[in-house]
């Protein structure tokens, strides 16, 4: 005897079968002052999407941006070819104070192998850090480039600012991406954690 539901046999002579779909944890990667965080395995055709989360990414260094790049050769080199946009809302601390959107061109890539910044200007105060995440689509496909996503809110300034930074873009390879990683401009990544999960597509 079998169940089907929507097309797809769940139970059939005993044997279970289904597919929860969500998202799996992959790896989680844990900041002690490094220089970076890199996802060299795990990065395949198994999953469509490959979303991260940044948990209190904490800088060594005053005022610099948290950044990440891409890599075809298992980590050898993080030298994507990409073409990006970066734009960001913004609002200062005190209520009296309004906000605005502000489009920054100073952190777009335009075909750079450069490593692209998904929050600028993170401070190194005690209780500062940035937070979001960032998705990327189908990195194992040989056919198509590989489009992302990310969203990262931050808190800097004297006169503290909140700023939800947004950044997406597209490597130009029709490589298959299969190793990432993240690190600060400048100094060391003093304290975070980065999640790694694996989405099926439908």
């Amino acid at each position: 005897m079998a169940f089907i539901s929507n097309g797809t046999t769940i139970l059939d002579n005993g044997a279970f079968s289904v597919s929860l779909g969500g998202q799996i944890l992959l790896a989680t990667a844990t900041a002690s002052s490094s220089a970076s965080l890199s996802f060299t395995s795990g990065i395949s055709s198994t999953y469509d999407i490959y979303h991260f989360e940044f948990i209190n990414m904490h800088p060594a260094t005053d005022n610099t941006s948290f950044q990440f790049n891409m890599s075809v050769d298992g980590g050898s080199n993080y030298n994507v070819t990409k073409t990006t946009t970066f734009f960001r809302p913004y609002h200062l601390e005190g209520a009296e104070q309004t906000g605005d959107l502000e489009y920054t061109t100073a952190n777009d890539l335009a075909q750079s192998t450069d490593f692209q910044t998904l929050a600028d200007r993170v401070d190194n105060d005690a209780d500062s850090s940035c937070s979001g995440t960032l998705e990327i689509f189908n990195p194992a496909s040989t056919t198509f480039v590989k489009h992302f996503i990310s969203n990262i809110d931050r808190v800097f300034g004297d006169s503290p600012i909140q700023a939800q930074d947004h950044a997406a873009g597209y490597a130009n390879t029709t490589s298959a991406v299969n190793a990432v990683q993240f690190k600060f401009a400048s100094g060391n990544i003093d304290s975070g954690k980065i999640k790694m999960y694996g989405i099926k597509g439908s």
